[in-house]
């Protein structure tokens, strides 16, 4: 799907949640909303293939594991949860961080920083474990706390929902847009770890007469990622503070 039509399709879902949280705040009945709630759904996944929410450190992270689908899935769920949620608490708790614009929705420098500096730690522990950990497996309670760590990042979408549901005193609704958004967000963060765990499986099914080879690129794969991600992190809260 074309960039433009994502983001005409984000749109327009948005536009319509507007209209039901207005109507709802209004007076109007439960039915009409609850029966657009499913479109959370679909508003999540598609916005998920955007950039961002952790698909890169997700698929690397799986991609240098030994885990199976089941336990990937784990992951994704860990990371998709933590993801929504963090955007839900920021909005509830700290309301007036949160740019109420459209073109920057969601936005607010300082969570940004933290953002980058998540970002930063991810790197530093990928690039870590690749370099001196000897037995390069990864049990799936590890790959929870990688997922936790990755969502840490609040979806930025998530919080404008919030946002306009609160302005609107109606943060049920809010709540409820935002579980049916995880949802979707989660649907497409796990095809993106199924995907990154049959990439793993068909590469260590080419390399099968050398084990040896298949841990050193896998561990590269890993080590590689964390450096670029300490280094963007590191450009980035650099041109955040002034000194870019």
């Amino acid at each position: 799907m074309p960039w433009q039509q994502i983001i005409e399709f984000q749109r327009d879902i948005y536009l319509a949640f507007a209209e039901h949280i207005k109507a709802f705040a209004s007076g109007g009945g439960w039915l009409a909303f609850l029966a657009f709630l499913p479109m959370g759904i679909a508003f999540g996944a598609v916005h998920a293939l955007t950039p961002g929410h952790s698909k890169s450190i997700l698929a690397t992270y799986l991609t240098g594991s030994s885990m199976k689908a089941h336990k990937a899935l784990l992951v994704s769920m860990a990371l998709s949860f933590t993801h929504v949620s963090m955007a839900v608490l920021i909005a509830l708790l700290a309301l007036p961080l949160v740019s109420h614009s459209f073109v920057n929705a969601g936005t607010a420098p300082a969570l940004q920083a933290l953002s980058r500096g998540l970002l930063g730690v991810i790197g530093l522990w990928m690039l870590g474990s690749a370099l001196f950990r000897h037995s390069h497996t990864h049990s799936s309670g590890e790959g929870v706390i990688v997922g936790f760590m990755a969502g840490l990042i609040p979806c930025p979408l998530t919080l404008f929902v919030m946002t306009f549901a609160m302005i609107h005193q109606v943060v049920i609704t809010g709540l409820l847009f935002a579980v049916s958004m995880m949802i979707g967000v989660c649907l497409t963060l796990s095809a993106v770890a199924l995907l990154a765990v049959v990439f793993r499986e068909q590469l260590g099914r080419l390399m099968h007469s050398r084990p040896e080879l298949l841990a050193t690129v896998s561990k590269s794969v890993e080590a590689i990622a964390g450096a670029i991600l300490l280094t963007v992190a590191g450009f980035e809260l650099s041109r955040w503070a002034g000194l870019g």
